[in-house]
């Protein structure tokens, strides 16, 4: 088939690999987010997937605003997709579009659909303790991820992950599933079956502020919320006044005398209350400074017994 690939983000790259390795379809174009100020000097940087496909010969569209570009819109009637295959586009295509193609546009989502439809579904996952989560391709429609789902693959998520690293692994095992998914819907052997309607949930966008992290909760949420929101937005609480980004934690079960906040410091370690027991900081970034280990950023700012965090 002849396809045009949207996607932006570095976690899309591994699906185009996948189509571009694939020997049976045809990458036409791909289309992809305009570039976006980076670094310290604010330059503008093509996406990592425009990246590729400049890399490939492969022709880029980058549409501001794809709903009102008449030119983009244009641009893809002439190329004449037979399917087009998306994976965090990142941005809302309109009803004129997703008709463009005879076999529409297909998106690889990571989640299993209909759990966690919406921006941050691997985020959530983690949040909300999931033990297992995946990733679907599914018939875009124009509601909020509730196209019909051509097919599926799972993945445990492990005590330790964060959402880069479960997201890396999604993206390898889901540029695999949407290959195979284009395979299918040439042969004509795969047809997409609506979603059930009971177990729908949803993941917004993480913010900032869902990111700061709340010690009266428990140890497991403090966890879940540090893994799940690494490597963005980024947990954080509060120290003397600033923010103070935290890395990686572990569950201290051991540690129960400390009041939610509350530091101890080791000679090696440092601990901080929850609301049932203690955590251990592992790895933290103060403001304006780099990441390093906690007991040695504890030793430079001098913690006297009782302060706390978040205050």
């Amino acid at each position: 088939m002849k396809l045009v690939f949207a996607g932006t983000p570095e976690v899309a790259v591994p699906a185009l690999d996948a189509l571009l390795a694939s020997g049976r379809h045809e990458v036409a174009a791909v289309v992809t987010r305009p570039d976006a100020p980076a670094g310290r000097g604010r330059r503008l940087v093509a996406s990592p997937v425009a990246e590729r496909a400049a890399d490939a010969g492969i022709e880029v569209l980058k549409p501001a605003k794809p709903r009102r570009d008449e030119e983009f819109l244009a641009r893809l009637r002439e190329i004449a997709p037979d399917c087009c295959p998306v994976v965090a586009y990142g941005a809302l295509l309109p009803r004129v579009a997703l008709d463009i193609p005879a076999h529409g546009w297909v998106n690889l989502h990571f989640s299993l659909l209909p759990a966690w439809r919406g921006a941050a579904p691997v985020q959530h996952a983690i949040m909300a303790g999931d033990e297992i989560t995946g990733a679907s391709t599914f018939l875009i429609e124009e509601g909020l991820d509730s196209g019909p789902v051509y097919g599926t693959v799972t993945e445990e998520i492990r005590p330790t992950d964060t959402s880069g690293d479960l997201l890396t692994r999604l993206a390898f095992a889901g540029s695999g599933l949407l290959a195979a998914t284009m395979d299918g819907i040439e042969d004509g052997a795969l047809k997409a079956v609506p979603q059930p309607a009971d177990g729908v949930t949803v993941a917004p966008k993480i913010t900032v502020e869902n990111a700061h992290v709340d010690w009266s909760a428990p140890a497991l949420r403090v966890d879940r919320v540090v893994r799940g929101c690494t490597p963005a937005p980024g947990a954080w609480t509060l120290f003397r006044g600033e923010r103070l980004k935290l890395i990686q934690v572990a569950p201290a079960l051991e540690r129960t005398d400390l009041a939610p906040g509350e530091l101890a410091v080791g000679k090696n370690n440092v601990h901080v209350g929850t609301g049932s027991y203690a955590v251990e900081l592992l790895w933290v970034q103060a403001q304006g400074k780099k990441p390093m280990r906690a007991a040695d950023w504890a030793r430079g700012v001098r913690i006297p017994s009782g302060e706390r965090l978040g205050s």
